[in-house]
């Protein structure tokens, strides 16, 4: 079992459509560790840590998204595992 943490910025139609709290259910049906936030400047911040094969499931949903968003770009990095439990809405 591959355990691996990305940092994702998400950018488009991201807040105030429901991308937090839809983010936070695929990551807990995935398995996966970590948060997902607003930021300042629009964006959604997701850092997640899991198995490689649910990571990538989260990357193509963070690509689309719940129905009411839209999302115009999606930058992936590698990220250290910073050893938190669950996965929070913050």
């Amino acid at each position: 079992m591959s355990i691996r943490c990305i940092r994702c910025y998400v950018s488009g139609k991201v807040q105030g459509v429901f991308y937090r709290v839809s983010t936070h259910e695929q990551a807990v049906r995935l398995g996966l560790r970590g948060y997902v936030r607003n930021l300042p400047d629009g964006r959604v911040e997701v850092l997640a840590c899991g198995e490689t094969r649910a990571i990538e499931a989260l990357v193509e949903w963070l690509r689309r998204g719940p129905p009411q968003s839209r999302v115009t770009a999606l930058e992936v990095e590698s990220a250290a595992d910073p050893n938190i439990q669950g996965f929070d809405i913050a």
